[in-house]
């Protein structure tokens, strides 16, 4: 997929924590601002104006359009987000309106997990297949599904949620996540994967049993889907020397081995991800 190198787009990753945008002119960004995002609120509307001012600070006349990733559910028409995940007050925001009104340039707004697996598909690891499914190991498990080159236009914007499937009494993304070491193993994952660096058993042990729950996500990808290729992102995966070799390993018993042969298992090598898959938004477009 070729892209466009005029035009410059901003990308905005927002979150619980921070939020993010960068200004992107073909496949390089070239200005990025950011800002925590506010914990205390004490409305939707002090969100928006901090949201606002960061887009503001990588904002120059070369921008044509502005793409959005969020942690929720959304009416990827309308641009109307729900209940996001740790942003007070944010249970139904017509943030396209809204942006659109104050930059006067389109907006188009998606899950962030779209958003990696499109980032991928336009900039990174999925340019050369037109199916597979981009997983980000973070905090949780989020999806995005490509067919034949494009995002998967489902109903709901919940294709791709592997991480909420009951899984061993509680959900997938209970184990498969950042969330895995504290939710088992009493540790934070920061600690974790310093203990496992330094050749730690049990830290070490704790990312061999990771590798046996990612290979499980696989299993239900590839039952569900049958991709090409998964890529891999997230925090997660900087470690995932540390689980590839389990994951391989119990990927061995899958009921269908030719599945499992053909697939590419890939990970994210993109910097900034986050800026860069929420400005693909723009460039599918």
């Amino acid at each position: 997929m070729s892209v466009e190198k005029k035009n410059a787009y901003i990308g905005v990753d927002l979150g619980g924590t921070n939020m993010r945008a960068g200004r992107i002119v073909g496949d390089r960004l070239v200005a990025q601002g950011s800002a925590p995002t506010p914990k205390d609120a004490a409305d939707c509307e002090e969100t928006l104006e901090a949201l606002i001012e960061v887009i503001r600070s990588v904002w120059d006349e070369s921008v044509v359009a502005i793409g959005i990733g969020v942690p929720s559910v959304v009416d990827r028409e309308k641009g109307i987000v729900y209940n996001v995940v740790n942003i007070p007050h944010w249970e139904e925001v017509h943030l396209k309106e809204i942006l659109e009104a104050c930059f006067s340039v389109p907006v188009y707004v998606d899950n962030d997990a779209n958003c990696f697996a499109l980032g991928e598909r336009i900039f990174g690891e999925g340019k050369t297949v037109d199916n597979f499914v981009g997983l980000t190991l973070g905090t949780g498990l989020g999806g995005g599904i490509i067919q034949n080159g494009k995002l998967l236009a489902d109903a709901n914007c919940g294709s791709g949620e592997f991480g909420m499937i009951p899984y061993q009494g509680h959900i997938l993304e209970y184990f498969c996540s950042g969330s895995y070491f504290m939710n088992v193993w009493g540790v934070d994952g920061k600690e974790m994967y310093t203990r496992a660096m330094r050749k730690d058993e049990q830290a070490l042990e704790a990312y061999r049993q990771l590798g046996v729950h990612v290979a499980a996500a696989i299993k239900i990808v590839v039952l569900t889907v049958d991709p090409e290729m998964i890529v891999f992102g997230g925090s997660v995966t900087a470690a995932h020397e540390l689980f590839e070799e389990s994951m391989y390993e119990d990927l061995k018993d899958f009921a269908y081995p030719n599945s499992i042969k053909n697939l590419k298992i890939r990970f994210s090598k993109l910097e900034n991800p986050g800026l860069f898959g929420a400005a693909s938004l723009c460039y599918d477009k």
